[in-house]
């Protein structure tokens, strides 16, 4: 499934945030006009992102409908 399809999927089921390791993707899709809010993790190491759980629930709790955000885990 490509990631155009999987967001477009994801708003049509109602979801309201998307969190991926996808650094690419606002240069690979148009997020415009999009509703589903979008956060990209610096990582794809569970352990690391694991460490970083509080930080993560906290950005998500700022994040609104269609927001595009990119997060530094440690």
């Amino acid at each position: 499934m490509t990631n155009g399809k999987l967001i477009r999927l994801a708003e049509q089921e109602g979801f309201e945030l998307l969190i991926t390791t996808d650094a690419n993707l606002r240069y690979q899709q148009n997020l415009r006009e999009r509703r589903i809010a979008i956060l990209v993790l610096s990582t794809t190491s569970w352990p690391r992102i694991k460490a970083a759980a509080d930080q993560v629930v906290d950005v998500v709790a700022d994040l609104r409908p269609g927001e595009y955000c990119e997060m530094t885990i440690p």
